[in-house]
């Protein structure tokens, strides 16, 4: 159905997606399920995902992409020195002061008992 006028062409589009999306609701919900799947085990997906979760965690810095690199890269804890894995025993934390809302708040990356123990307060 060709269109002269492109706000009719548009308007017409546009209920014809809404209707077809509507139409074919299952095959979507099914085809972002495995997009997601797919897109968390990239490098790009875990930074997002990470980040995201700094950002719920009440995280504060003025470059996450920064952030993200330093993280990644830091094999140590900043205060005990141990060596860090992916492990419970010794994983990495992105350590951060909970009372502070308005400036950067990151203190530290620590393992898992020197965030427990809150060393960096």
């Amino acid at each position: 159905m060709p269109f002269k006028d492109p706000e009719k062409k548009k308007e017409y589009m546009k209920k014809y997606d809404k209707h077809y999306r509507e139409k074919n609701k299952e095959y979507y919900k099914q085809y972002y399920r495995q997009y997601m799947k797919e897109y968390i085990n990239t490098s790009k997906g875990k930074k997002v995902t990470r980040i995201s979760s700094w950002k719920t965690q009440g995280i504060i810095f003025h470059d996450y992409d920064l952030l993200y690199d330093i993280y990644i890269h830091t094999t140590h804890c900043d205060y005990c020195k141990c060596e860090l894995d992916k492990c419970n025993k010794s994983r990495k934390c992105l350590d951060h002061d909970h009372s502070t809302t308005d400036i950067e708040n990151v203190r530290g990356i620590l393992c898992f008992h020197c965030n427990v123990k809150d060393v960096l307060h």
